[in-house]
């Protein structure tokens, strides 16, 4: 099932569009000035999230008995992990792990959603050595341009 995308005036404008469109497929509504919005038919919604629960909490159970197995499997799914530096690769795949564990407890997948995009950020520094040196220092005084601090917006000295 792929989401079938309409601009965000078309549900208030041609809803007879958007609507019947959610009986074959999610519906994602595209905002200009603001992060795009998904609408989904409740039962569609609460089986995937019990699916993600589910799968998330196998996990956390494999975690739990047999750590080794699932940092593998971890590392397996995520093959831009081979562009970190070996330490950065454990501690990236723990440091995941341990997200989707607490998710699976909590409900909450953001703050592992997070993680995997900075943790797949940092792999693609490292995938281009010249650029993960110069970001790794020293850094030279002249690489730093000082700033002023912001005004509060009701600082009339400006």
């Amino acid at each position: 099932m792929t989401a079938r995308a309409f601009p965000f005036s078309d549900l208030i404008r041609k809803q007879t569009a958007v609507f019947p469109a959610l009986a074959d497929a999610d519906v994602v509504l595209e905002r200009r000035d603001a992060e795009n919005l998904v609408l989904s038919r409740a039962e569609r919604f609460e089986a995937k999230d019990a699916a993600v629960r589910l799968l998330a909490r196998t996990v956390a159970i494999i975690a739990k008995s047999n750590r080794g197995l699932a940092e593998d499997v971890f590392a397996q799914e995520l093959p831009w992990l081979t562009w970190l530096p070996e330490e950065g690769r454990v501690e990236a795949v723990a440091e995941l792990l341990d997200q989707l564990i607490a998710g699976a407890a909590t409900g909450l997948f953001t703050p592992f959603a997070r993680d995997l995009i900075a943790w797949q950020h940092t792999a693609e520094i490292h995938a281009r050595p010249e650029l993960a040196h110069r970001l790794a220092g020293p850094f030279e005084e002249h690489d730093f341009t000082e700033v002023s601090r912001p005004l509060d917006g009701d600082d009339e000295t400006a």
